[in-house]
C-alpha cells in the first residue's frame, strides 16, 4: 500500500480536482447527529416525569447538546474528525446508555423504553465508519451493543433488534466509504498517468520541432559541405566563385550556433525549466491572436497562403499551437515532397471552428506509411500535428495517395480550445 493509499484508508481521500465522494456522506452524518439530538430531547421531554431521577437525565442531555454542537464542524470531514473526537463521542453514548438503566423506571426498561441518547448513538457508529471503514464501525457498534445488554435491559429481543440494525447500517456505510476511497485513488492515479503522458507528448513535440529538425539540418548541410571540395575540382570550398574558405566557415558557424541553441533547449526541457527564448505561459485569460499573422512566416516562393481579409482571432495558446502544427506540415512538404513541389495553405473561418488546410503537389505516400513511420520512432505527424490538435480539442486529418500529393486538414473549435490548458 502506497503512502497515498494509506492516507486514504485512514483519513479520507480527496479526488483530483478537489472533489470527494465521501464528503457528502460526512455532511449527512453531521446533520444526522443534530437531528438525532433533537429527537432525543423531544422523547425525554415527553417521558422525563416517569424517570426515577429526571434531573440526572436533563444534566446528561445538556452535556450531550453542548458536545454535539461543539463537534459539528469536526464531523464535516475525516481530517477534522480525529480519533480523540470519536473516542469522546463513544464515551458519551455509552455513558448515556448506562445512565438510562440507572435513572429510568425498571418497568419501562423491561417494556422496551429507549435510552437517553436513543438513535444519537448511531451517529457515533457512523463516525467510526467514515473514519476507519466497516471494521471500526463494527467495533464501535459492538461496544454500544454490550452497553445496551449490560446496562439497559439485558439480552432482550428489542436490544438484539436495535444492535443488528446499528451494526448493519454502520458496516454498510463503512464499506461504501472504503469503496469510494479506492475509486478516488484509482481515478487520481489514472489522471496522473494521463497528465504524465500529455507532458511526454508535449516534450516530444518540442524536441521534434527543435532538436530533431536541427539535427536533420546538420546531417544534410554537413553532407553537402563535405561533398563540395570534391565537386569543385579545386574551386573554393563553398562551391561558389569567390566563396573560399570563409563561406564554409560561415556555414559551419551557423550550424554550430543552431546546435548550441538546441542543446540549451534540450537541457532546459530535461531539467523541467523554461525553454531559452520561449515566452512563459501567462496565467488567466489570454488576449486573442491573429492566426493569419502567425502563418504569414511560412509563405515563400513555394508556399502560398490564402486567408480571409479580416484577422482570424483565436486564443493565444490555440493560435500558437495551430500555427506550430501548420509549420510541422509545411516542413514535411519541404523535406519530403521534392525541391520543385509547391504547397498551398488555406485558412477558413467559420462561426464555431477555424479550419486550416495544407495541400501539396508532391509524390504523396502509400496507405499505411504513417503507421510505419510512427513505429519507427518518427513522430512528426502523430505528435507535432495530431497531438497538438488533440490537446486543443480539435482534429487533424491527412489524405494522400501515391502521385496525388498530400492534404492535411486541421480543425480547431473557437470556444473551449484553451480550456484544456488549465490542466497543463
Amino acid at each position: 500500500m502506497t503512502d497515498g493509499e494509506r492516507t486514504g484508508a485512514v483519513g479520507g481521500a480527496v479526488a483530483a480536482g478537489g472533489m470527494s465522494v465521501e464528503l457528502p456522506l460526512w455532511k449527512a452524518i453531521s446533520y444526522f447527529r443534530v437531528l438525532a439530538l433533537c429527537y432525543a430531547l423531544l422523547r425525554y421531554l415527553d417521558a422525563y416525569l416517569h424517570f426515577l431521577h429526571p434531573v440526572a437525565g436533563w444534566i446528561f442531555l445538556g452535556a450531550l447538546t453542548l458536545w454535539t454542537l461543539a463537534s459539528t464542524r469536526a464531523f464535516a470531514g475525516p481530517q477534522r474528525c480525529t480519533w480523540y473526537v470519536l473516542g469522546t463521542d463513544l464515551t458519551l453514548a455509552v455513558t448515556g446508555i448506562v445512565m438510562s438503566g440507572l435513572t429510568d423506571d425498571p418497568v419501562r426498561i423491561s417494556h422496551g423504553a429507549p435510552t437517553l441518547p436513543t438513535i444519537w448513538a448511531a451517529g457515533t457508529v457512523l463516525g467510526f465508519a467514515g473514519k476507519g471503514g466497516w471494521r471500526w464501525a463494527a467495533a464501535a457498534g459492538s461496544v454500544i451493543g454490550v452497553a445496551n445488554i449490560l446496562g439497559h435491559g439485558g439480552l432482550t429481543g428489542d436490544n438484539i433488534h436495535n444492535i443488528m440494525l446499528l451494526m448493519v447500517a454502520g458496516c454498510a456505510i463503512g464499506y461504501v466509504i472504503e469503496l469510494a476511497r479506492a475509486s478516488e485513488a484509482t481515478l487520481t492515479r489514472a489522471l496522473q498517468v494521463e497528465a504524465a503522458t500529455r507532458e511526454r507528448e508535449r516534450l516530444s513535440r518540442d524536441i521534434h520541432d527543435g532538436v530533431l529538425q536541427v539535427l536533420a539540418l546538420v546531417q544534410r548541410r554537413g553532407a553537402e559541405l563535405a561533398a563540395r571540395p570534391a565537386e569543385g575540382g579545386g574551386r573554393p570550398a563553398d562551391g561558389h566563385p569567390g566563396g573560399g574558405r570563409e563561406g564554409g566557415d560561415a556555414d559551419f558557424a551557423e550550424l554550430g550556433r543552431l546546435a548550441g541553441e538546441q542543446e540549451r533547449a534540450l537541457r532546459a526541457l530535461m531539467a523541467g525549466g523554461p525553454i531559452p527564448g520561449q515566452r512563459p505561459p501567462r496565467c488567466g485569460a489570454e488576449e486573442p491572436q491573429d492566426l493569419t499573422a502567425l502563418l504569414g512566416g511560412y509563405a515563400d516562393e513555394r508556399i502560398t497562403l490564402s486567408a480571409p481579409g479580416s484577422p482570424v482571432l483565436l486564443p493565444a495558446r490555440a493560435a500558437g499551437e495551430l500555427a506550430a502544427a501548420v509549420g510541422a506540415a509545411v516542413d514535411n512538404v519541404r523535406r519530403h515532397a521534392g525541391e520543385r513541389a509547391r504547397a498551398w495553405i488555406l485558412v477558413e473561418e467559420e462561426p464555431q471552428t477555424v479550419t486550416v488546410s495544407i495541400r501539396d503537389d508532391g509524390p504523396g505516400f502509400a496507405p499505411g506509411r504513417l503507421g510505419e513511420a510512427e513505429r519507427a520512432g518518427r513522430l512528426g505527424v502523430s505528435q507535432s500535428i495530431r497531438g497538438r490538435l488533440l490537446d486543443l480539442g480539435g482534429t487533424a486529418e491527412l489524405y494522400s495517395a501515391p502521385g496525388e500529393g498530400v492534404e492535411v486538414e486541421l480543425r480547431v473549435p473557437r470556444k473551449g480550445s484553451d480550456d484544456r490548458s488549465a490542466d497543463d
